[in-house]
C-alpha cells in the first residue's frame, strides 16, 4: 500500500484547510523534491486524530479529505497518502511510526512538517526525534516555521473567523475563498412560492459552517455561478433547525440529490426576523441585487 517504487519527499500533517501556512510547508516540499529528484508526496490523516483521542475537543473540519487531496493536487503534490487514524495508529509509538510508515511504507528520503507537529502514542514524537532518527535511517527532516508573526495562521483562526461570519478574513488565511460541499435535499418549497427557488444543502456535521447570515457566493453542481446563500433558522417562520440554502441568481436547475459546491465570497448581512412575508421578499430582492453588484 502506497509503495510506488519511488523515493519520496514527504510532507506530514493533518493539513486541515490547506491554508497559507500549509502552503509554506508544501513550498519547502516541492523545492526539496525538485532539488533531490524525488516525487513530492503528502501523508495526511483522516479522520482528525482528536476525533478519536478527545471527541469533545475535535474541531469542525475546514475541508473534507477529498477537498484536501484536490488542493494538494492543485499545488503540485503528486501523491497523497491518507492514513486512517484508528486505535492501532493511536497506539503506535513515535519510533514505529517513523520506521514502519515513513520509511517502510513510503520510502521517505526527505520529510518536512510544521514546527508544532506531534505524532505517535501520547504525542511523544516531534521534529527533534524525526531529525535524530532520520540521520540513521537515511532521510533528512526539516521543520517549517509558523507563518503570520505573533498570530500565526492556523486552522483554529480560520474556524473562528467563519464562526463570526467573517468569510473575507477566512479567505485571506486560506489563500482562497472558503468552500462547502453538500448534497441538495428536498425542502418545504417556500422559496419557490416567493419566486426565489433555493437549494437546501445537507452539510456534513463535521464541517465548519459560516455564522448565521446571508452571503454572496458562487455555487453549482458543475460550473460555479453567482448566488446568494442563507445560513440560519428561518426566524420569520418560527425558529427551527439551522439550514443552509442557496439561490442561484437568474438560474433554475433541478439538482436534488446532487452534490453542490458553495464558495463564500462576501457577507451581506446578519440573519433577521421580518414582520411579514412581503418584507422578507423585499429584503431577498435587495440581497440578490447586492450580490449582483459584487459579482459585476
Amino acid at each position: 500500500m502506497w509503495d510506488t517504487g519511488e523515493a519520496l519527499a514527504l510532507a506530514v500533517g493533518v493539513f486541515d484547510g490547506v491554508h497559507v501556512g500549509h502552503h509554506h510547508v508544501l513550498e519547502l516540499l516541492l523545492e526539496a523534491a525538485d532539488t533531490r529528484g524525488l516525487k513530492p508526496a503528502v501523508l495526511t490523516f483522516d479522520p482528525h486524530p482528536l476525533s478519536l483521542i478527545a471527541p469533545d475537543l475535535a474541531p469542525r473540519m475546514l475541508t473534507t479529505i477529498d477537498q484536501r487531496i484536490e488542493q494538494f493536487d492543485a499545488l503540485g503534490v503528486e501523491l497523497t497518502a491518507v492514513l486512517g487514524f484508528d486505535a492501532s495508529v493511536r497506539a503506535m509509538s513515535a519510533e514505529a511510526f517513523i520506521e514502519d510508515i515513513l520509511v517502510g511504507r513510503l520510502r521517505a528520503e526527505f520529510v518536512v512538517a510544521g514546527q508544532d507537529f506531534r505524532f505517535g502514542a501520547d504525542r511523544s514524537g516531534d521534529l527533534d526525534l524525526l531529525a535524530e532518527m532520520g540521520s540513521g535511517l537515511g532521510f533528512q527532516a526539516v521543520s517549517s516555521p509558523l507563518i503570520g508573526g505573533r498570530e500565526p495562521v492556523s486552522s483554529t483562526r480560520i474556524r473562528e473567523a467563519l464562526d463570526g461570519g467573517d468569510v473575507s478574513a477566512a479567505s485571506a488565511l486560506l489563500g482562497r475563498n472558503y468552500q462547502l460541499v453538500g448534497a441538495v435535499v428536498p425542502g418545504v418549497g417556500r422559496g419557490s412560492d416567493f419566486g426565489f427557488a433555493t437549494a437546501n444543502v445537507d452539510v456534513d456535521a463535521t464541517l465548519s459552517i459560516p455564522g448565521r447570515g446571508v452571503y454572496a457566493v458562487r455555487a453549482g453542481v458543475g460550473e460555479l455561478v453567482p448566488a446568494v446563500a442563507n445560513i440560519g433558522v428561518r426566524p420569520t417562520f418560527g425558529a427551527g433547525a439551522e439550514t443552509v440554502e442557496v439561490h442561484l441568481i437568474d438560474r433554475y436547475v433541478e439538482i436534488i440529490g446532487d452534490a453542490i459546491r458553495i464558495e463564500f465570497v462576501a457577507r451581506l448581512r446578519d440573519e433577521q426576523t421580518f414582520v411579514g412575508i412581503s418584507e422578507l421578499v423585499d429584503q431577498i430582492g435587495r440581497d440578490i441585487e447586492a450580490a449582483r453588484a459584487i459579482f459585476s
